[in-house]
């Protein structure tokens, strides 16, 4: 397996969207209504505080020590705080994409892992990563497109992994914002069919966050907050 930067090659050290391929096939997923500018994904009201989501997924169960719910200023959001690990959490969740072809959501660093660079197996490990997932293969996993804020990687680097069923870009990087909530909107169908280069719309089948640090062997620590579907 591997990461892909334009046509050079680099071992993907971090582990994969497994958790996806098990969430699946749990139950299946409510199809978001069409009312309104956007529709809710996950905005964490109904979860407890402390804990982790109850209607998340993780692959294995170290993750949920990794992610749990906070609130501040009357804001529930998603906590990430990885130690040495590297471990996806995940919400099933459907939506008509070509209705809501924009997903958005808000995120914030705290704490980037030491030395972390995406493009080298070695240092694969992001502060923040957002993923939209589109059923595949029970064997290989879903398909994804992912959105990661780098330490130091380049705003607008494509990535790839798991054989080309993820692809990533770079939305963000650095510290200068380190500690402040940012809002994202990204045309998540365009960069589908862009990425995968095709022009069968999907239905995506949830989302996944995945904040690591354990292939630097380090910490990273960030938040996830406001999930929706939105239109253009």
């Amino acid at each position: 397996m591997s990461y892909r930067l334009g046509v050079t090659s680099y071992p993907l050290g971090a582990a994969l969207l497994v958790v996806v391929a098990t969430m699946l096939a749990i139950a299946p997923g409510r199809i978001l209504g069409a009312e309104g500018e956007c529709v809710l994904i996950e905005d964490f009201s109904t979860a407890k505080v402390g804990e982790f989501p109850a209607d998340w997924k993780v692959r294995k169960d170290e993750g949920k020590q990794v992610y749990a719910v906070r609130e501040e200023n009357g804001r529930r959001f998603l906590r990430a705080q990885s130690r040495g690990l590297g471990i996806q959490a995940a919400r099933q969740r459907e939506w008509d994409l070509n209705a809501y072809p924009v997903l958005a959501w808000s995120w914030r660093p705290v704490e980037f892992p030491t030395g972390s660079d995406e493009r080298e197996s070695a240092t694969n490990d992001s502060v923040l990563a957002v993923y939209m997932l589109v059923p595949h293969s029970k064997i290989r996993g879903p398909k994804a497109v992912k959105y990661v804020w780098s330490d130091r990687v380049p705003v607008g680097t494509r990535l790839a992994s798991n054989t080309g069923l993820t692809q990533a870009r770079v939305l963000r990087n650095g510290a200068d914002t380190k500690g402040q909530w940012i809002e994202e909107r990204v045309n998540v169908r365009d960069d589908f069919l862009t990425f995968f280069e095709t022009t069968d719309v999907p239905r995506p089948a949830g989302i996944a966050v995945l904040t690591d640090s354990d292939d630097t062997g380090s910490s990273a620590t960030g938040d996830y907050a406001d999930f929706r579907a939105c239109r253009v």
